[in-house]
């Protein structure tokens, strides 16, 4: 037999043998208190601080990104995400009463009791902040755990295993390594619930796995996120938030703008005003500060980024902003394009990268129509001073989450469930929505 079919074989007697001792150990995990919980909780928040020095080396290995994103990603929202759930898990867990319609002597409540033993499978974006946050929520919930990250991140991957050996029994978390077949081997498992984060293609895929199971899920996907500037928005502020969002690790967030309805008449401040604020958060000199901006993941990713590029280009597409793309270190300067029409591949496909392209409009009409004949997107971003032009977009359109005047607040606020919405995902989590989504509202009626 050759290694590498002896180390396949190994691994799937490791995942099973773990499995099993995970299905045995569930009915004691799920009758675990409260403070048991949060125990195990402050030890994974104590561990994630212990190591955020090599967390952040790890990530930049992984990825280049800048390190102050690493810390705030990597570390402070999986501890802040930790923190919560033992803050307020006493009261999450506590059974809501109901009252009989009935009989009001007798008693009814719900109990909110973990599914069991999860899967969860992490993205590369975002490697161990959207893994660790998840697992964390898994706990909280009483679940044992299965946790597989990307193999694009391997040292990221290597430091999650440190972690989570050093806090957890294997019987409750257990952490795998290795490429994509070990992702597929675990999907072949019975887990009660999956928790997948990445593309819609491959969502659809975990879906399928889990349907043969009757496994729950809850899927963290993607789309095409559009931006709307009604008249009289602010520009030089949008220009700014655009130019930060697109910088933020390299585009590639499942909540990054992927493309932008402007009117004619703001669109050149709009340009300009995205130019000056890239340059000044990213040049010196004339010079890509790189150290600043994360790469691309890697070749296929890039080569993929450049086709939607050189597509647009090719069918009249202006470059109004950056345009440079360096595929010796899989740098992409951060880019605008107007001039763009829907037949574009560009303005098909989720983009991730830090291009964005510019549409104009004549009425919102003609923005809402757009957005109505397409998948519902994970985020939507409204920049608007007129309260009914704001209403009528949300009455009328379809979304996971949104920001207006803003980008990314509805995913940093912990206070509400983020998630998508039939192509952009299925279920949400976040906080106390986190806690729900490994969780299993039990209906319990008590006669007197």
């Amino acid at each position: 037999m050759s290694t590498t079919a002896e180390a396949v074989l190994d691994t799937s007697t490791e995942i099973s043998r773990v499995f099993a001792l995970q299905q045995a150990h569930q009915w004691d995990v799920k009758a675990s208190t409260a403070e048991q919980r949060k125990a195990k909780l402050a030890k994974l928040k104590d561990a994630v601080l212990a190591h955020a020095d090599a967390i952040v080396a790890a990530v930049q290995k992984d990825t280049r990104k800048p390190e102050g994103e690493i810390r705030i990603t990597e570390v402070l929202n999986i501890v802040g995400n930790i923190q919560l759930a033992i803050d307020n898990l006493d009261s999450w867990m506590k059974p809501t009463e109901v009252t009989p319609s009935k009989n009001p002597n007798d008693k009814a409540l719900i109990a909110y009791e973990a599914r069991g033993v999860c899967l969860v499978l992490g993205p590369w974006n975002f490697p161990l902040g959207l893994t660790l946050g998840p697992v964390a929520a898994a706990v909280a919930a009483g679940n044992c755990c299965m946790v597989k990250l990307t193999d694009l991140c391997p040292n990221t991957a290597q430091i999650a295993g440190v972690i989570i050996r050093e806090v957890f029994d294997e019987r409750e978390v257990a952490l795998f390594e290795g490429d994509v077949s070990v992702a597929t081997e675990l999907l072949e498992l019975p887990f009660s619930h999956i928790f997948f984060t990445g593309s819609t293609r491959v969502g659809k895929i975990v879906m399928q796995a889990a349907a043969k199971h009757l496994a729950s899920v809850t899927l963290e996907l993607g789309g095409k996120s559009p931006v709307i500037i009604d008249d009289g928005a602010d520009i030089e502020k949008i220009a700014a938030d655009l130019a930060g969002a697109k910088q933020f690790n390299g585009g590639q967030a499942c909540i990054c703008p992927d493309y932008v309805f402007v009117r004619e008449d703001q669109k050149q401040r709009l340009v300009d005003g995205f130019k000056a604020n890239v340059t000044a958060n990213l040049y010196e000199g004339g010079e890509l500060k790189k150290e600043r901006i994360a790469q691309i993941v890697n070749g296929g990713n890039f080569a993929r980024v450049k086709g939607l590029f050189d597509d647009a280009v090719a069918q009249g597409a202006t470059v109004a902003a950056g345009g440079v793309l360096e595929a010796d270190d899989l740098t992409v300067h951060p880019t605008m394009l107007t001039d763009v029409t829907p037949q574009m591949k560009i303005l098909q496909e989720e983009i991730f990268a830090p291009v964005l392209p510019v549409m104009t409009y004549e009425n919102l009409d003609q923005v809402i129509e757009y957005i109505e004949a397409r998948d519902k997107p994970l985020a939507l971003y409204i920049y608007s001073n007129d309260e009914a032009n704001v209403d009528k977009i949300l009455a009328r359109t379809s979304s996971g989450g949104v920001t207006v005047n803003g980008v990314f607040s509805h995913y940093l606020e912990n206070g509400l469930p983020f998630g998508g919405v039939n192509q952009s995902g299925m279920g949400s989590y976040h906080g106390y929505f986190g806690f729900k989504a490994f969780s299993h509202e039990r209906a319990i009626y008590r006669h007197q």
